[in-house]
């Protein structure tokens, strides 16, 4: 059982993020206010951003409970403010904004296997998709794992949540509520975690879900979360701010407010609470038997701490830690003891760090890893040996560290070469709809990988030992932003890009795949690329010799491909390099944002093959981009020429060079310049020209929101969120359905995720509505596709899902939107006058 619970608790003294940060004193204060506290709880809700950052602070740095999040998802299903990102990238993108958010709020963060599929309007469908049981079940394991003592939702367990995955997630706590305590439930968890009953369940509401209550309210306690922290200097809405900010992915950057901030918890299971959530919890030592002896110990390290000279307090911290490790395995023992180790070196100021010399490394290959150690304090500090089992070092050093005396050595060492991959543990295979699959049990709950290699390294702290994991980590210098750091990860010897992640193939005539092959290896890579085909189809060559002399080094490799002569509908294509007999089949994708560490995926090298009939007219698309989407990769599919368009190059004499504009998803929310040059692209439309405007939504231009389009037009929150949903032409005449391309409901067939979202409900008749759909049980949705003639050219507003459905190939949704962007290039009908059916 001991070593059970250290396993749990160890990564605690691992920095995931770059240089260790040595907290001030103040920090320190507050580390050992918090090492007499023996509270916590868990916040539970559905998405990155759900959760209450004000109400985690508090918990966390007011009451120094031990406070964690347990998100439901990784937010794969939403949208991105900030780049291109969607679906599994996006999950880690606010994956990663959750572990940022955490390191500033104090909270730690857990998530369960459930993936974001999109909206869902009611909790049966999302339970449908994710498999309630086994997401029912991660949620226990957390519990038991965390042993909270309080739950706090964010949701109600109804539709007042507003969302399916919202409200399962409060449902879910509230049942693994009543099992986490049953021995029969679960048993493999009993058996690692034993079982365990929290004391209450607690809604975090507010005026949002009841806009009467207050602090009369039956069932309510109320607790102001907005007081100031003096140690902080700052009030935990301040803290909360910059926590929530982090979500920038969502555009959810918050204002610090100063002054009492009331938050309202509502009784929803349990042991009800007077006037604090933590009514009837023991809070104190002697909640464990011998833990009496414990706090006193601590009350004095509290006395004796000196903000000046913290290391002081040093040797009362090891009489802390002998107490603690007399009593018996559980929890808070291993807790508490991974506090107090970590407070250990805080007061000693003592820097330990590894870093290698390349970012990626290949199993086997020989690693140089330069460390740096400095005690920062008096007190006798003694480097006994450092060991990896990654790295195949165990070395005895015995190397005295004398009061902030530099200490540098280097250490050659090749990396095992049964080193599994750095790429995100649940993404390593393919996922269902709703539910990621994982290497194995002890995965779930985890928020990411830990490090590729640590370095275990043993000092002797005036006579006792303090064992500090140091993860590898590669450091650069950036002249403008200083010293940087990103995680060290172990990858394959070689990547293996296709150019494009669709191709799209209008006719039977080949098309160019270029394939990118990069080294990540120390050594010569000589080998063979080929492309893995679909039948009947053929690329010349059929093969190419690679050689890449060092590390770094690439090449594009170009294979004409032919589809095969009979057969139309999407097909996979799969690349990959063989070296000495070994083939290796995975590209490199990386994420970087000043917010997030360096992200690196490595998916298997892939794309999609449509071959489907499509036209095309005209030659030139302009562009206005977003918030990021990959329509312009889509159109180049199709053959246009793209001009991704600048605020300034958007005039008139410019229009009149392009065929047609797209405006990005949420361009009208995200470039406030689209207002000033709208009445340009306007009269462009009006002198025969096509614009696109794609989904946005209302909160942003209420106030302009008659200057976007040429007639009035409201935007909703209506969507339709079953992509299977049933989808009827209106009228079946129209050139955008007819020309050049004929669209029927067979072409909304394999959509993804859902049909589209924000839809219009209300418009001037002079737009015509050319679909219908809606979600099961909801009236039919009309908004999803209008499109105006205005003068003698069009007008074409979309909530369409194409920014999803474009990426992953899907054939309908090319030819229909090559439709759009050759509106007014069709040949006049005898009766120019399309009936309208609104």
């Amino acid at each position: 059982m001991r070593l059970l619970f250290a396993g749990l608790l160890s990564l605690t003294l691992i920095c995931s993020f770059g240089q260790p940060r040595q907290p001030n004193a103040a920090a320190i204060q507050l580390k050992l206010k918090k090492l007499n506290v023996l509270a916590s709880a868990l916040y539970v809700a559905a998405h990155p951003d759900d959760e209450n950052t004000r109400a985690i602070t508090w918990l966390g740095n007011d009451r120094l409970a031990a406070t964690a999040y347990l998100s439901m998802t990784r937010g794969d299903g939403g949208q991105n403010l900030i780049g291109p990102e969607l679906r599994d990238q996006l999950g880690l993108i606010r994956t990663q904004e959750l572990l940022a958010a955490r390191r500033i709020d104090g909270g730690q963060q857990f998530f369960t296997r459930a993936n974001d599929f999109g909206f869902s309007k009611n909790v049966r469908e999302a339970f449908t998709i994710w498999g309630k049981d086994e997401i029912l079940s991660d949620v226990v394991r957390v519990m038991r794992q965390f042993q909270p003592d309080i739950i706090l939702t964010r949701f109600p367990p109804d539709e007042r949540a507003g969302h399916g995955h919202h409200t399962g997630s409060a449902v879910l706590a509230i049942e693994a509520f009543d099992l986490v305590g049953k021995a029969d439930y679960q048993p493999d968890q009993v058996k690692q975690f034993g079982t365990w009953q929290p004391k209450r369940v607690y809604m975090n509401t507010g005026r949002f879900f009841d806009n009467t209550i207050n602090e009369t309210t039956p069932g309510v306690v109320v607790v102001n979360m907005g007081t100031y922290n003096t140690l902080l200097g700052k009030s935990y809405s301040e803290i909360a701010a910059e926590s929530r900010s982090q979500h920038k992915s969502q555009g959810f950057g918050s204002s610090g407010r100063r002054g009492d901030s009331p938050e309202y918890f509502l009784y929803l299971k349990g042991e009800k609470a007077d006037k604090d959530l933590f009514d009837g919890v023991n809070t104190t030592w002697t909640r464990l038997p011998g833990g009496d002896k414990v706090q006193p110990l601590v009350e004095q390290a509290l006395k004796e701490f000196n903000a000046e000279k913290p290391y002081t307090v040093v040797p009362q911290l090891l009489r802390i830690r002998k107490q603690i490790e007399t009593l018996a395995p559980s929890m808070w023992r291993e807790r508490k003891l991974a506090e107090v180790n970590q407070l250990i070196q805080d007061c000693l100021g003592l820097f330990a760090e590894v870093t290698v010399n390349q970012p990626w490394m290949s199993p086997g290959e020989l690693a140089t890893n330069s460390f740096e150690l400095v005690n920062r304090s008096p007190v006798a500090v003694q480097l006994l040996s450092i060991k990896s089992q990654k790295l195949a070092m165990d070395s005895s050093m015995n190397l005295d560290l004398p009061d902030n005396k530099l200490v540098l050595f280097r250490s050659k060492k090749p990396i095992d070469p049964q080193s599994s991959y750095s790429d995100p543990y649940w993404l390593r295979e393919d996922h269902l709809q709703g539910i990621f699959l994982v290497p194995g049990p002890e995965y779930i709950g985890k928020p990411e990988n830990g490090p590729a290699a640590t370095v275990t390294c043993t000092f002797d702290v005036a006579g006792d030992r303090l064992v500090v994991e140091v993860p590898l980590v590669y450091k650069w210098t950036d002249p403008v932003k200083g010293e940087l750091s990103r995680p060290f990860e172990i990858v394959p010897p070689v990547f293996v890009n296709l150019s494009q992640p669709v191709f799209v193939f209008p006719n039977t005539q080949p098309k160019l795949v270029t394939l990118l092959v990069k080294s990540s290896s120390g050594s010569p890579v000589n080998g063979t690329a080929k492309l893995i085909l679909p039948p009947g189809w053929k690329s010349d060559p059929v093969s190419a010799a690679v050689t890449l002399p060092k590390r770094g080094e690439e090449v594009k490799l170009d294979f004409w491909l032919f589809p095969a002569a009979k057969g139309q509908g999407s097909f996979k294509l799969f690349a990959q390099v063989e070296i000495n007999g070994k083939a290796y089949d995975r590209a490199v994708q990386t994420i970087s944002y000043d917010h997030i560490p360096f992200q690196t995926l490595l998916p298997k090298a892939e794309a999609s093959l449509v071959r489907v009939d499509i036209n095309t007219q005209g030659h030139v698309i302009g562009y206005i981009a977003g918030a990021g989407d990959e329509t312009p990769a889509a159109l180049r599919n199709l053959g246009y020429e793209v001009w991704e368009m600048k605020n300034d190059e958007v005039t008139p004499d410019n229009l009149k060079k392009v065929d047609a504009v797209v405006l990005g998803v949420r361009a009208l929310n995200t470039n406030e310049r689209i207002r000033f040059f709208m009445p340009d692209l306007l009269k462009y439309v009006e002198a025969g020209g096509t614009l696109i405007a794609q989904y946005n939504t209302s909160n942003d231009f209420e106030i302009d929101k008659d200057k976007f389009a040429p007639y009035p037009l409201n935007i909703s929150r209506e969507r339709v969120t079953e992509e299977n949903s049933e989808v009827r032409v209106l009228l079946p005449d129209h050139p955008a359905l007819n020309y050049p391309n004929k669209i029927t409901p067979e072409d909304f067939n394999h959509w993804v995720q859902e049909r589209g979202l924000y839809f219009p409900d209300k418009w001037d008749p002079k737009y015509d509505a050319l679909l219908s759909m809606n979600d099961a049980g909801e009236p039919e949705r009309k908004g999803s596709l209008l499109v105006a003639k205005y003068g003698n050219g069009y007008y074409v507003y979309t909530g369409l899902s194409f920014f999803r459905e474009l990426p992953e190939g899907v054939a309908g949704a090319y030819k229909l939107f090559a439709n759009l962007a050759s509106l007014g290039k069709q040949p006049k009908p005898k009766n120019d006058k399309v009936k309208n059916t609104k």
